[in-house]
Parts: structure tokens; sequence; C-alpha cells
């Protein structure tokens, strides 16, 4: 069940249109959200990379709320169903391969749902409260806690 209205956004996947993207991510939640952030980085990436840039796509960012605790659903769709995101497991020397990778640590799952007019890439990320490095909690988010010391 969504405990709040989703974002929803409708724009066409350039790598210069991330930053905004994430802007808005962060401000639609109201609180840090790296780790959603991080997911739609690397879902609309996958879209330029593989699609290729100018591709039409919608981003929808929710809230979820369930059994198990909250949750926050991002969805990215877009035209082609044929482009499927692979999970490579990248060395040393790869410049590229890890955004999946990334995207499958922080997200307690992910997935394709493929149709007639293209695909959503989605996943769920944990929503976690957030803290800041003077100590105080901000509202919940799909973030891991700040690290603390010097490790």
């Amino acid at each position: 069940m969504n405990t709040a209205s989703p974002l929803e956004l409708n724009l066409l996947a350039f790598a210069k249109a991330v930053p905004d993207l994430r802007r808005a991510v962060r401000r639609h939640l109201g609180a840090s959200c790296a780790d959603v952030q991080l997911c739609v980085t690397e879902l609309v990436g996958n879209v330029v990379r593989r699609v290729g840039e100018g591709t039409p796509v919608r981003v929808r960012v929710a809230r979820m709320e369930g059994a198990g605790g909250g949750r926050i659903r991002i969805e990215v769709d877009d035209p082609d169903p044929r482009a499927l995101p692979v999970l490579l497991c990248a060395t040393g020397d790869d410049e590229s391969g890890r955004g999946l990778a990334l995207l499958d640590a922080v997200a307690l799952r992910w997935g394709v749902a493929q149709g007639a007019a293209g695909k959503t890439v989605w996943c769920e990320v944990e929503e976690r409260r957030d803290i800041d490095r003077r100590g105080s909690e901000e509202a919940p988010v799909g973030a891991w806690p700040a690290r603390r010391g010097g490790g």
C-alpha cells in the first residue's frame, strides 16, 4: 500500500539530466536518500547506454508500506523490451559493468517486467532513518546511515 503520492517524471534519457533527476528525488522524499538516488542513476544510465540517448522514459519513485516495514520502489519505463539489464561480474580491470552490481547490493530486490510497449526495470530499497554528520536523525529515507569514526 502506498503511504504517499509517488513522484512520476516523464523525460528524455540524457546523462546531463541525471543530476536534476537525483535532486528531484531528494526533494520528493524530503531527506537524504543516497540508495534511492544511486538506483535512479543506474536505471536511467542503463537506458542511455543500452537503448540510446534521448529515449523517452518514465521514472516513478514511491514509498510503500508492508508487513516488514517501509520500502521505496523505483521504476524506470522505456520503450525497448529487448535491451534487458544483465548483472555482470566485473573484474578489477573492467571500466564498466558495476552499476547493476551496486544496485543489487543496495536493493532488497529488483527485476524487469516486459510488455508490448516496452519494459519496466524496478527495484525496492529499505526505507531507513539517515543520521547526518552532527548525529541528528532525519526523516525515514532510502539510504544507509552515515558512517562514524575513522574507518
